[in-house]
C-alpha cells in the first residue's frame, strides 16, 4: 500500500475543519438553511431547480424527451443553482429539498403545489405524470424500477466514491481508489452482459432508466468523466459504449445535457431554461 498511516477512529467523531479537496466547503453533517433566499419562479407549471451533473442532467433529459412527443403541458423552466456557493442551502430551497441536493422540483400546476426532490423521485412523478417513457404492464414496470434503482443505488460509488478518491480528494489513497474502480468496473460489467441482447436496459423499449443510467455510466464511457476512461478502461465495455452512443444522438438528450450547465464551451450552456428559444441563444453565428 502506498499510504501505510493507520487511522484509529475516536470513541465520538466530531466535526472538524479539514481540507476535504474541491467540495470541502459544502459538506457539513447538519441539514437545515444557512441563509434566507428567494427562489426565481418562472411562467411554466414545473420550475426546476438545478445543476447540470448526472443527478441534475437526468431530469432535464426527460423533460426534454416529453416535450419532443408534442406535451406542451410539460413546459418548465429551468434555475441554476450554484452549488459550490451554497446556493442549496438557502431557505426556499431547502423547503422544496430538506436534503439540500439538487435537483428540486415545484410543480404548481397542482393545489398545493407539489414538491418533488431526488432525482429518481422527479423521474417517476413526471413519467407517470404525462404517461410516457414508464412501462405500464408489470412485469416491464418492475424492470424500469429495477434498473432505475440500481442506478440510484449504484451510482454512489462511481461519483462520491470512484469519483471523490480519483479526481477530488485532496491525497491518492490507494486503498480508497482500488476499492472503487473495483466496484465501478463490476457495475459496467453488470450493465455489459444485459446490454448484450437488449438495445435498451429493459428490452427494445427506451425508458427512464435508460435516461438515469446513461447519465452517469454513458457520461463516463463517452465523455470520459472523472478523466478515468483510460484508467477503467471503459472503451472495452463495448455494449455499454453502443447503448450509450445510441442514446446521446438523441436530439433531446443533446438538449438536456445543456441546461442548467455554465461551463464547458459557451455553445454548450443554457445557464437557464424558459423556452425552446434559449437553445439557440448561444450558438455561435
Amino acid at each position: 500500500m502506498a499510504d501505510t498511516e493507520e487511522y484509529s477512529p475516536p470513541k465520538v467523531w466530531k466535526w472538524e475543519a479539514q481540507d476535504g479537496g474541491r467540495f470541502t466547503n459544502i459538506n457539513r453533517p447538519i441539514a437545515g438553511a444557512t441563509h434566507e433566499k428567494e427562489l426565481p419562479v418562472g411562467e411554466h407549471p414545473h420550475q426546476l431547480y438545478s445543476l447540470a451533473t448526472p443527478n441534475g442532467v437526468k431530469v432535464t433529459i426527460l423533460f426534454e424527451e416529453i416535450l419532443e412527443l408534442g406535451k406542451k403541458d410539460a413546459e418548465y423552466d429551468a434555475y441554476f443553482i450554484n452549488i459550490g456557493d451554497g446556493a442549496q442551502f438557502g431557505s426556499d430551497f431547502v423547503a422544496i429539498n430538506p436534503n439540500s441536493k439538487i435537483p428540486a422540483m415545484l410543480d404548481r400546476s397542482t393545489s398545493p403545489p407539489t414538491r418533488v426532490f431526488e432525482s429518481g423521485a422527479i423521474l417517476v412523478y413526471l413519467a407517470e405524470k404525462f404517461d410516457a417513457f414508464i412501462p405500464t404492464e408489470p412485469s416491464a414496470r418492475a424492470e424500469c424500477m429495477s434498473w432505475l434503482f440500481w442506478q440510484m443505488g449504484s451510482a454512489p460509488y462511481l461519483g462520491g466514491g470512484f469519483g471523490h478518491f480519483y479526481s477530488y480528494a485532496p491525497k491518492k489513497i490507494e486503498y480508497c481508489i482500488d476499492r472503487f474502480s473495483m466496484e465501478v468496473k463490476r457495475q459496467l460489467d453488470v450493465l455489459d452482459q444485459n446490454l448484450a441482447n437488449r438495445r435498451f436496459l429493459c428490452g427494445d423499449d427506451y425508458n427512464i432508466s435508460d435516461m438515469a443510467v446513461y447519465s452517469w455510466y454513458g457520461n463516463m464511457v463517452l465523455n470520459d468523466q472523472y478523466s478515468a476512461a483510460e484508467f477503467l478502461e471503459v472503451a472495452s465495455y463495448k455494449n455499454v459504449v453502443r447503448w450509450a452512443t445510441e442514446i446521446e444522438a438523441r436530439p433531446a438528450v443533446a438538449r438536456g445535457r445543456r441546461v442548467n450547465r455554465a461551463w464547458g464551451p459557451e455553445e454548450e450552456r443554457v445557464p437557464e431554461r424558459h423556452s425552446a428559444a434559449d437553445f439557440e441563444l448561444n450558438i455561435p453565428d
